[in-house]
């Protein structure tokens, strides 16, 4: 043993064996043998659902569009019956060709060209008769130039289209009544003017600061537009003056309703049968 004062030393811990992983693959389930579990049937819902019934006294009819049963003001209750009248009917020429208006590209550079030429306002009218007033009393000479602005009102135009001073008219589609341009394009037609029709009358009318103008005119432009202004009017003359005689020609409307159309159609469908049953029969 070990000397007295001295303990004995102790025994080294024993140290467990890492269990060692098994290679086999465990063995595969055996078959079923063929017979299935029943199927849990869903238990039912607590309300049954009820199919709806729309008819007088049923359900809460469903949202619809209900805008052509509307008691419509007086004025758009005329749009409307406007609309379809000129659907329904046949358009005479000289009414049709006012919807036939000016390609959208070539309408977005006259307006921007028009714009620069808008008639003073008068405030503007007020400064340059001041401004010439004060001149006039110091005895110095006016030598300004008379301006170059858009022509308005019917008769006016009428005048320059006849005088032939009018280079380019533009005349609105949407005007009531329409008697008042009827004879407008005939005219620029025969004065071999260039002449176009603008959806809107209000558009025009913005140019010469109205609320509305049935027509405007340009009588000249400046030297800086004449480019510009060629192209317009080449453009105008390929699509109105040089295509004259097929706009006296083109009537408009003779368009049929759905339900007009469909009765015609069945109609046609019993004829053609009919006619079929006959030469069988033959």
């Amino acid at each position: 043993g070990p000397p007295r004062g001295q303990q004995r030393p102790r025994d080294p811990p024993a140290v467990m064996p890492k269990p060692t992983k098994s290679k086999k693959t465990p063995p595969p389930a055996p078959y079923s043998d063929g017979k299935k579990k029943a199927e849990e049937i869903p238990s039912g819902p607590v309300f049954e659902p009820k199919k709806k019934n729309f008819s007088i006294g049923g359900d809460i009819q469903p949202k619809r569009d209900l805008s052509r049963y509307v008691r419509w003001p007086k004025y758009v209750r005329i749009q409307r019956q406007r609309k379809i009248l000129y659907e329904r009917l046949k358009v005479p020429p000289s009414i049709n060709q006012f919807n036939n208006c000016l390609d959208k590209n070539v309408q977005i550079n006259m307006f921007k060209l028009l714009h620069k030429y808008r008639p003073e306002s008068k405030a503007e009218k007020k400064e340059r008769l001041q401004g010439m007033a004060e001149k006039k009393e110091a005895g110095v000479e006016d030598e300004s130039k008379k301006p170059i602005f858009l022509k308005c009102g019917i008769n006016h135009i009428a005048k320059l289209c006849e005088q032939k001073k009018a280079q380019l008219v533009v005349i609105a589609a949407d005007v009531d009544p329409i008697e008042l341009v009827l004879w407008l394009p005939a005219v620029c037609r025969k004065m071999d003017i260039p002449y176009c029709i603008v959806k809107s009358k209000s558009r025009l009318g913005a140019l010469v600061h109205q609320k509305t103008a049935t027509a405007v005119a340009l009588t000249a432009v400046r030297p800086e537009d004449r480019h510009d202004f060629s192209q317009i009017v080449t453009a105008v003359r390929q699509q109105y003056n040089e295509n004259a005689k097929q706009i006296e020609r083109t009537w408009g409307g003779g368009i049929m309703g759905v339900k007009s159309r469909a009765a015609t159609e069945k109609l046609e469908r019993a004829i053609a049968k009919e006619a079929a049953k006959k030469a069988m029969m033959q």
